[in-house]
């Protein structure tokens, strides 16, 4: 499944369970932005011992979704307008440079499949009309762009804040899931051309609009703030 950070690989198998539940829990909303985490009430809610939720908890702050604050423990994080626009600033950094290297790896052989498989399974989501599936499919097509660069480091950014990503995605859900298909169509098309240039300039556009829509969302609809 996309979206999932590299912490998680370092974690065992139940806490890196705990972690995917927590996680779905603080994207869906069931832990709101701001909340405590409640470490007794967490395990008794969860069934577990306190040994792999406090593995978990460590795993969701590197990944940016808790914050460890003095006296209060684990909180979830809030969005403010400076975080979203951090979040929108790396993934230009990122994603614009990394679309023109795997339009560059296809010009040199690489398959598009893997991007178009991605894109399929995002179709698909959004035919189910659920706004967590549909999130989760968006992120993963941009992380498989990610992939079609071969460059691991960049790979290992992406993986870092793909999770936020998919939150941030879920947030905005209200916005036309149709719109960001037809994007990522005119993405795919722009990278299996193999024309770098173009596919740099086709995600610059892409994100930027991106950014414009999920911000008057986050503002109008969901009250996100300028303050920490």
């Amino acid at each position: 499944m996309g979206a999932q950070g590299p912490t998680e690989r370092r974690a065992d198998p139940l806490s890196r369970q705990i972690y995917d539940r927590l996680r779905e829990g603080i994207i869906r909303g069931r832990y709101p932005q701001g909340s405590r985490l409640a470490e007794q009430r967490l395990a008794e809610e969860l069934q577990v011992s306190r040994v792999p939720l406090r593995e978990a908890v460590p795993l969701l702050e590197v990944d940016g979704f808790v914050r460890t604050l003095p006296r209060r423990g684990a909180v979830v994080t809030s969005w403010t307008v400076r975080s979203a626009h951090d979040l929108f600033d790396l993934r230009l950094c990122l994603e614009v440079g990394a679309a023109r290297f795997a339009a560059r790896q296809i010009a040199g052989g690489a398959s598009p499949a893997p991007l178009r498989a991605a894109l399929e399974r995002s179709r698909q989501g959004v035919a189910t009309d659920d706004a967590y599936v549909i999130a989760q499919n968006s992120t993963l097509f941009h992380e498989v762009i990610v992939e079609l660069t071969g460059n691991e480091l960049m790979r290992s950014l992406m993986r870092s804040v793909s999770g936020r990503m998919m939150w941030l995605f879920y947030l905005t859900s209200r916005l036309d899931p149709l719109d960001a298909l037809a994007g990522h169509e005119e993405l795919l098309e722009a990278i299996s051309s193999g024309n770098g240039r173009l596919a740099e300039s086709v995600a610059y556009m892409h994100i930027e609009r991106d950014r414009a829509e999920s911000m008057a969302v986050l503002v109008e609809h969901r009250g996100i703030q300028d303050t920490a």
